[in-house]
């Protein structure tokens, strides 16, 4: 897929993940408009990339879903969607009742699922009036084995990930051009999981992957440890879920 000259509007990019993919894409060739909850993480953006639009907009609030849809029509349009904007709540004991546990799950289902299909219906019949067009869905390597520790994020990515399956399919009987890309991320080095120890990868590497990928056409984008692991799943399926979990439950619990 050519980058160059499409635009792109990427959820949850005033930071992290998000903004250095607004970087990358915006260094291909491509516009950027970024949104995000945190109006003065956008403003720092908007005053040190004054080339990329950012529009403040909540992914799990519908009335901001469709401010944002109207906002971008006035733009004139995207060719691409990337749904980054993504939650995580700290992990929690699942054999000790707590109205928390169900509150997270809610909260992570609303904007790493939810969010996306509610965006999806939105924007679904500009995307389809493009020459070429794409829809990015940010799953996780979580989404291929659990986390016993993040439980309900790992359940919000595998619903995504089988909608994934389904939209693309779906597009595709229709004879649609709308591509639908699945990026798979491994641990990112973001400041969501600044205080765990594993080993992770940076967010340049991430996003330059995926780029390399959505250039190629390839509708599942596999980043470092997420390509490993999924190999190691289709044959030693024990031995992937170790190589997740190691011994997270044990210290959980016992903590």
């Amino acid at each position: 897929m050519n980058i160059q000259n499409k635009t792109i509007l990427i959820t949850g990019g005033a930071s992290g993940i998000g903004l250095e993919a607004a970087k990358q894409f915006s260094e291909a060739g491509a516009k950027v408009i970024i949104t995000g909850r945190n109006k003065a993480k956008l403003d720092e953006v908007s005053k040190h990339y004054p080339a990329i639009t950012a529009i403040q907009s909540d992914a799990a609030n519908e009335t901001d879903a469709e401010a944002l849809f109207k906002k971008i029509t006035e733009l004139g349009g995207i060719d691409i969607l990337y749904h980054n904007a993504g939650v995580g709540v700290p992990p929690i004991n699942l054999g000790i009742p707590n109205k928390k546990h169900l509150e997270g799950a809610a909260y992570e289902m609303e904007v790493n699922y939810l969010g996306v299909i509610r965006l999806n219906n939105l924007f679904m019949d500009m995307l389809k009036n493009r020459p070429e067009a794409a829809i990015i869905h940010t799953t996780s390597i979580l989404s291929i084995i659990p986390s016993a520790i993040e439980a309900t994020y790992s359940s919000s990515k595998v619903a995504l990930a089988f909608y994934t399956v389904s939209l693309r399919k779906h597009l595709q009987i229709l004879k649609s051009k709308v591509k639908v890309f699945e990026l798979l991320p491994p641990l990112v080095d973001t400041d969501m999981v600044a205080d765990r120890d594993d080993k992770k990868i940076s967010p340049q590497e991430l996003v330059k992957g995926l780029i390399k990928g959505v250039k190629k056409g390839a509708p599942i984008i596999r980043i470092g440890d997420s390509n490993a692991v999924y190999h190691i799943n289709r044959l030693f399926p024990r031995l992937a879920y170790r190589l997740v979990n190691k011994k997270k439950v044990e210290k959980l619990l016992l903590s």
